[in-house]
């Protein structure tokens, strides 16, 4: 390999290493930078323990939000991996594509070429579906996807009561309906963690053309207005990888606009007052930070069937020994194997409520569980109105960013989250839970008012860890669009982005599938052979959303 790449990309995560694989599988020279270390060990390859990697300083940058002024001023935790992988090494392994509404906004937004026809395919690229066989879905792709044994009882419990309470089952929510309860999917593949890294990151060093470069950028490097390489801080000091033909930025919604505004590209008030000379003056950078807010709404189980029997030392080192030995057992599932979409109200065209159920009753950070048996689930809006921002702290690269996501600062927020908590009790009101459902642990059987209901919200409603929308993507035109819709950064030469930081709206569900597609997508646009033909299957949608809030 040269002494230049063709291409340098800062971030070695879910957009950056499915970018990496498909350039040198193209024949191109990558440096990937990433500051993060090993990915290797059972904290991480193991899916059972993934509260372990997300709450550990080696693997998680250790973001927090300012004081969110609508949650009672708590600073929320905010993971972003700093680890080969990223974050999904560190994520609940959930996998969700999104809704087929959600990518037609965006074009409808200024994203041309990024409705769900042109996205479809990306998606089909990206993946080996285990668990469904359709024209929707992907059979050779690098990225594994399958579905838990659901062998608990309470998994198929949730489903049934889903269907007692009068909605619709679907079959593939990542295909053609997402709406309804039934399995939910995961990027775990033979009992491991099937994260970015396995799937593309070391494929793509066979190759021979990627080298990973350890260090933490500084920044981009420019040259007469055009992008040619990338500062970077390692044990050797500082120094500049400089690319012959791109640098890409797939460096997380938090780290990417960062980056732009440590290299001039930003709001140019907010530069000067940090003593950063712009060069491009980009209001949108940093600017619609979007997130999923989540509360767990947990019950005492009257049965012994959960998982709390496991929730002790003997009973966690039984699990990981057997996952150690084998690959097999509980170690081998991330424990959300079933889940729901669903619509807050008639007149919501698509799901704009989702469900991660979970056969335990226990904090995410599994720092606490119930005193006994119990199980919950995970419930919150999926399209949030409320939109925050990423700035500088200072100019000093290894400062973190000041992040304020303005949490429930739009009133819908509100009215939103009160549905969430009706509805899903009506859900665990039905027969498939008489024989398990003892009490409400939380929200608590006395919350019954707005008043009530808004105070649990304040206090208790965390985040879904879903951050995305700090570089927009739109028309070149739009004054607050960062990239355009070939992801090339407006005002420069030279310079993408691809990674989560590029949607213009948040998507329904987890954000792990749609940045790996942003990657794949991505270098398409960077190699200029031409698109994947696009797929023009439409979603299949209730035929009476207008006047049902749901439909069997």
């Amino acid at each position: 390999m040269g002494m230049i790449a063709d291409y340098v990309i800062v971030g070695a995560g879910s957009a950056g290493c499915a970018l990496a694989y498909r350039l040198v599988k193209a024949g191109k020279r990558v440096d990937l930078i990433e500051f993060g270390g090993s990915d290797i060990g059972p904290f991480i390859q193991m899916p059972a323990a993934l509260s372990y990697p997300m709450n550990m300083r080696r693997y998680d940058w250790g973001f927090s939000t300012e004081p969110e002024p609508n949650l009672a001023d708590r600073r929320l935790v905010t993971p972003r991996g700093k680890v080969i992988g990223g974050s999904s090494s560190i994520n609940g392994m959930v996998y969700v594509r999104g809704h087929a509404c959600d990518y037609d906004h965006w074009e409808e937004s200024g994203a041309q070429g990024w409705g769900y026809a042109s996205v479809l395919p990306y998606f089909k690229r990206m993946e080996t579906s285990h668990g469904a066989v359709s024209d929707y879905r992907g059979t050779e792709g690098p990225l594994h996807v399958t579905r838990g044994m659901r062998k608990n009882p309470l998994f198929n419990a949730f489903i049934r009561a889903g269907r007692e309470a009068g909605y619709g089952m679907t079959e593939d929510y990542n295909g053609a309906r997402q709406e309804g309860f039934g399995a939910m999917e995961a990027t775990i593949w033979e009992g491991r963690r099937w994260s970015a890294a396995n799937a593309y990151l070391r494929p793509a060093q066979q190759t021979g053309l990627l080298r990973l470069r350890k260090g933490l950028a500084h920044r981009v490097v420019f040259e007469d207005g055009r992008a040619v390489g990338v500062e970077v801080y390692n044990t050797r000091g500082v120094s500049v990888l400089r690319a012959g033909v791109e640098v890409i930025l797939s460096a997380s919604s938090i780290n990417t606009p960062k980056l732009l505004m440590l290299s001039g590209i930003g709001p140019e008030d907010h530069l000067r007052a940090h003593g950063i000379e712009p060069l491009v003056d980009r209001p949108g950078v940093g600017a619609n930070l979007q997130d999923h807010l989540e509360i767990y709404m947990q019950y005492t189980a009257t049965q012994p069937v959960t998982l709390y029997k496991h929730w002790n030392l003997w009973g966690k080192g039984s699990i990981g020994a057997q996952w150690m030995a084998t690959g097999t057992g509980l170690g081998a599932s991330n424990q959300f194997e079933s889940c729901g979409f669903i619509r807050s109200s008639a007149g919501v065209p698509y799901p704009d409520i989702q469900y991660h159920f979970l056969p335990l009753a226990v904090r995410y950070d599994g720092k606490a569980a119930a005193e006994g048996h119990g199980f919950q689930v995970h419930v919150g809006p999926m399209r949030s109105k409320s939109r925050g921002s990423v700035r500088l702290k200072s100019a000093d690269p290894r400062e973190a960013p000041e992040i304020r996501f303005n949490y429930m600062s739009h009133p819908d927020d509100w009215a939103e989250f009160r549905a969430c908590v009706r509805l899903t009790r009506e859900i665990f009101a039905q027969p498939a839970f008489t024989e398990y459902k003892g009490w409400e642990i939380q929200p608590g059987e006395g919350i019954e008012t707005d008043a009530q209901i808004d105070a649990f919200i304040r206090e208790h409603a965390e985040s879904a860890f879903h951050p995305c929308g700090t570089a927009r993507m739109g028309a070149a035109s739009d004054p607050m669009a960062v990239v355009d819709p070939e992801l090339r950064v407006i005002g420069v030469e030279g310079l993408r982005v691809a990674d989560s930081s590029i949607f213009p709206r948040i998507t329904n569900g987890n954000l792990n599938a749609p940045s790996i597609m942003t990657g794949e997508k991505a270098a398409d646009h960077i190699l200029g052979q031409g698109m994947l033909a696009p797929l023009n299957l439409g979603p299949d949608r209730s035929g009476d959303w207008e006047h049902s809030q749901r439909s069997a």
